[in-house]
């Protein structure tokens, strides 16, 4: 989780555009998979739990009858605990494998939540136009390739991990998630070296990425097109080293906003808007959280590494409080 070395106005707008729609991709693919549970906070609401036709999650994924801090925060312990130790044994094929079969059924979710309705087939439909994307995706990597896919991704693991957790959970994990993220960049540098690990060891990085140059490495990347064939320049660029800044966005900056507004979705389905349940709070967390980044955004200083989940965090509880106020 984290930022890193964002120097330019536009890449900052890019990465803030992508991780907007991202969250609006995130709430079309949450209402189709929203199924109301019992909320302990409603104050004015009565038989919240009226029943509202939505889909199953694909693959026969059962939902947790009894959402808890317990079942999420052991889960995200879980993955952070194997992914250290395939990493501490250098298993970067296994992590890899992981990652491939992770992102896949995200974006099936993703995908099937287009169709009317869910059935295997379905499924199956979804599945198999996902592969290639994700064939593409390890295969044939482009910024447009990997952002485009990260787009899918995240939505379909909120709708998974939304079901696991009720508002008091999440609200305690995205403090205990900011505080962590914050040791972990700024003291032991963890998030560095994970990050670091996926995108030069495994080759598959979680989260958005954008590379940008400066003027001056631009114009000797001209200067080869004009005089090399596009294998020709590949082969040089293998023997020349040119500097490329890099800005990233982790997975969990972009996926913990989204399980919050899910979660909320699911509780209080009454506050719609737009025909959409739970709308109303959804956007009370997906503003403060978009409000957080472009604060962070906007005050770091370029090649330094920061946590954004205190920044999100920050937003979606200011968010929260603002609406729990007017509502």
């Amino acid at each position: 989780m984290g930022d890193k070395g964002k120097g330019k106005l536009s890449v900052k707008l890019i990465l803030l555009s992508l991780f907007l729609l991202t969250q609006i991709i995130g709430i079309m693919v949450l209402n189709e998979y929203n199924r109301p549970i019992e909320t302990i906070f409603d104050r004015n609401q009565t038989n919240i739990t009226d029943e509202i036709q939505t889909r199953q999650l694909p693959f026969n994924l059962e939902e947790t009858d009894e959402p808890s801090i317990v079942n999420l925060l052991l889960s995200i312990l879980l993955a952070f605990a194997i992914f250290f130790a395939l990493m501490k044994y250098k298993l970067k094929y296994i992590i890899k494998a992981w990652f491939i079969v992770v992102i896949t059924l995200a974006i099936s979710i993703t995908i099937a939540s287009v169709f009317n309705h869910n059935t295997n087939g379905i499924s199956l439909i979804a599945l198999s136009i996902a592969i290639p994307l994700v064939i593409l995706k390890i295969m044939r990597p482009s910024q447009i390739i990997h952002n485009g896919t990260e787009l899918l991704i995240y939505p379909g693991i909120a709708a998974i991990l939304a079901t696991l957790i009720n508002p008091l959970g999440i609200i305690i994990v995205l403090i205990l998630i900011a505080i962590y993220d914050a040791w972990a960049v700024w003291q032991s540098g963890i998030m560095q070296k994970m990050a670091k690990y996926q995108m030069e060891e495994v080759r598959i990085f979680g989260g958005l990425l954008i590379a940008s140059m400066d003027k001056k490495t631009k114009e000797k990347l001209k200067q080869l097109k004009q005089k090399y064939t596009r294998s020709e320049i590949k082969k040089k660029l293998s023997k020349k080293k040119f500097k490329v800044q890099l800005a990233a966005l982790g997975g969990g900056d972009i996926v913990f906003p989204l399980i919050t507004m899910g979660v909320f979705m699911r509780t209080y389905p009454k506050q719609e808007l737009w025909g959409i349940p739970g709308l109303i709070p959804a956007l009370f967390i997906l503003g403060g959280s978009l409000i957080g980044l472009t604060h962070l955004f906007f005050i770091l200083k370029q090649k330094k590494a920061y946590p954004a989940m205190p920044w999100i965090s920050s937003g979606i509880l200011a968010g929260l409080l603002l609406w729990w106020i007017i509502f």
